[in-house]
């Protein structure tokens, strides 16, 4: 297959609109790479330029060593899978599949094994005579892989292929394309605004804001170590909570927010307080919140009084949104077994060891332990 180094690469429309920003990073060989971020954030023309479907501005591609700023998407060797399948109405899953071999003048026999073998790996074999007009949109997905198989490139791209499906078999390709991923050895680039997809896809992943890369890390790095409030916000599902506040130094060492005072352990504070930060935001995710009443047992904060404002049972567990008496508002997972109302009152309390905290001014994490 083969590996893709992007340098300094940027998209601007019309002399001045910035799509993309100095992107510069390498896909490695046989990885599963996924562009992940909010719409507008330019992960999609990021790939398009990779397909070549979009002139770089400025900056270097390189695919399997090779500069490609000028080549032409048909001599680059890749595949794309668009959103909206675009298969040919009018032919059968077998043609739709052969269709860019025949295109390329491959022997007829040559055709047939390919697509045979990619029908068999996708499970479509059994419906290689329909129409798309005959099949499920998972179908439908899996024929449009198949044509992307068939052509047996040195790189995969994705522009959010999944987002056409419903929840349950949106779940079920995930792990197909996992799988095919595996089996193939393939270097596959994937763009989605899904953090549940990016996150349970990719070997790495690519988080993109305003065309500008966030950061680029293991899915477990980048849920527990955000370089940024954005990132932090934007991996996780439900998100992190975030509370602003205040760092103050002295006799104590205190996060002060308006009804909450948490004291600071001496390394964190040390450490916050080499960031010279003062206005500062602390996030904490919702399973690192607790009933201070209930989970005492746990290296807990000071008690920050909260009323229920919604209860959400999701079977093995329980989601409670709360809100303060100043208005902020907090979400915290619980089990399943306890018993919480609307309008009830709890008193929360943060694990010491699993807080976060952001400069006000530039949203970059401050305050970092080593472990």
């Amino acid at each position: 297959m083969a590996t893709i180094q992007l340098n300094n690469v940027t998209k601007i429309y019309d002399g001045e609109v910035k799509a993309v920003y100095n992107a510069s990073f390498t896909i490695e060989d046989k990885e599963f790479i996924v562009l992940v971020g909010p719409s507008g954030c330019g992960k999609s023309t990021l790939l398009r330029m990779i397909a070549g479907l979009e002139e770089i501005s400025d900056g270097t591609l390189f695919i399997d060593e090779k500069k490609v700023n000028d080549v032409v998407p048909k001599d680059r060797d890749i595949a794309m899978v668009f959103q909206n399948y675009a298969l040919y109405p009018h032919m059968t899953v077998f043609d739709n599949m052969a269709f860019g071999l025949k295109m390329r003048k491959y022997p007829k026999n040559e055709i047939k094994k390919r697509v045979a073998n990619a029908s068999r790996i996708l499970e479509i074999d059994a419906y290689l005579d329909r129409k798309p007009g005959a099949l499920s949109g998972g179908q439908r997905q899996r024929v449009a892989i198949g044509r992307a198989i068939v052509r047996q490139p040195k790189v995969f791209l994705f522009d959010e292929p999944l987002s056409n499906l419903d929840a349950k078999l949106r779940v079920q390709m995930r792990i197909e394309l996992k799988q095919l991923h595996a089996r193939l050895q393939a270097t596959m680039v994937y763009v989605t605004h899904d953090q549940v997809e990016a996150m349970t896809m990719g070997d790495r992943i690519v988080v993109l804001k305003d065309g500008i890369i966030q950061q680029i890390d293991t899915p477990l790095n980048l849920y527990n170590n955000p370089h940024n409030l954005f990132v932090a916000g934007f991996i996780g599902s439900p998100t992190m909570n975030f509370i602003p506040g205040i760092l103050q130094f002295g006799e104590s060492n205190e996060f002060k927010s308006d009804g909450l005072t948490i004291e600071l352990p001496p390394m964190l504070a040390a450490n916050l307080k080499k960031s010279r930060s003062s206005d500062c935001t602390l996030g904490v995710r919702v399973e690192d919140v607790f009933d201070a009443d209930m989970d005492s047992q746990k290296n807990l904060t000071a008690k920050y009084r909260m009323t229920i404002e919604a209860v959400e049972p999701l079977g093995s567990e329980i989601y409670l949104y709360l809100q303060a008496d100043n208005g902020q508002k907090l979400c915290m997972r619980t089990a399943s077994d306890r018993t919480y109302h609307r309008g009830g009152i709890v008193n929360v309390a943060f694990d010491v060891d699993r807080m976060y905290f952001f400069d006000a001014a530039t949203g970059n994490r401050i305050g970092i332990v080593a472990s």
